[in-house]
């Protein structure tokens, strides 16, 4: 079930990692970036659930949690800390501060949403039937989707596109530089594959040349994701040389699910395979 969820979070990066996630399962997320921007929203959007740092200047995650729960209005909204700093004995004080529980950081990307999605649940009604374990929701189709290899050499754009990607029934393959990735790509001889354009070892074009020159590799779709470009004519430069598709970042997860199943539907694979 989809949920609207409140992040209170000071570290951008944080912020846009648990904001990107959340919303790639389809929750809508509103963003605070810090405590006292946090209980505003809090009042203003009457979330299903409210992620907060502990850690914060001025108004701490002890001062929401103690807000929230003085108010009558509140008062039984799910309350979560997202915390490094989970020594013994701060549970303790987590829970006694009114947090309901705790998710640490760093966070995994592969568990995050279904660690926050229990909490949701807890806060259900008992159903008739009980309702499958999040993780058992977001494992998708028992079959594999597609299999894509992704060459990035960022770790932090790999792991998004692995947790958006594989709930939805994709395998995803990960290299960090192009040669890896042609190592990989012919081995496993994947449905699509996709790098980045800005890579250390050769840039995207360079990787996109050598695949479509290998008699192997040629007929499996291309796609480039870049967050800039070096030129205006970039992506038309990738289309020319051979790619099925040229996606910048930012995106919505929606919408970067759309271009992957665009790139890896019905009619490419069936021209692969005749």
């Amino acid at each position: 079930m989809a949920a609207r969820i409140l992040v209170i979070e000071d570290n951008a990066d944080n912020l846009e990692l648990m904001t990107y996630l959340l919303k790639a399962f389809g929750h809508t997320v509103f963003e605070a970036r810090d405590g006292a921007e946090g209980l505003n929203a809090v009042k203003r959007e009457l979330p299903d659930l409210v992620l907060c740092d502990l850690q914060m200047p001025k108004v701490d995650g002890y001062e929401v949690a103690k807000a929230v729960r003085r108010d009558p209005v509140l008062a039984k909204l799910p309350l979560v800390a997202v915390t490094a700093y989970a020594m013994r004995g701060d549970r303790d004080r987590v829970l006694a501060a009114g947090f309901d529980g705790y998710i640490s950081k760093p966070i995994v990307p592969e568990e995050f949403v279904g660690q926050v999605e229990r909490f949701l649940e807890a806060n259900q009604p008992s159903p008739a039937q009980p309702a499958p374990a999040a993780e058992e929701r977001h494992q998708g189709p028992a079959a594999c989707r597609a299999t894509i290899v992704v060459v990035d050499n960022c770790l932090a754009n790999l792991d998004l596109i692995r947790s958006t990607l594989e709930p939805f029934g994709y395998r995803v393959i990960t290299a960090e530089t192009v040669r890896e990735g042609l190592e990989i790509a012919r081995e496993s001889l994947p449905d699509l594959i996709l790098s980045d354009l800005h890579m250390r070892d050769a840039d995207g074009y360079a990787f996109l040349k050598i695949v479509k020159a290998d008699p192997g590799l040629r007929e499996i779709p291309f796609a480039i994701i870049s967050s800039t470009v070096w030129r205006e004519t970039d992506p038309s430069l990738a289309l020319s040389m051979g790619a099925d598709r040229f996606i910048l970042r930012p995106i919505e997860p929606g919408e970067f699910l759309a271009q992957i199943e665009a790139c890896v539907g019905p009619t490419k694979k069936s021209s692969r395979s005749t």
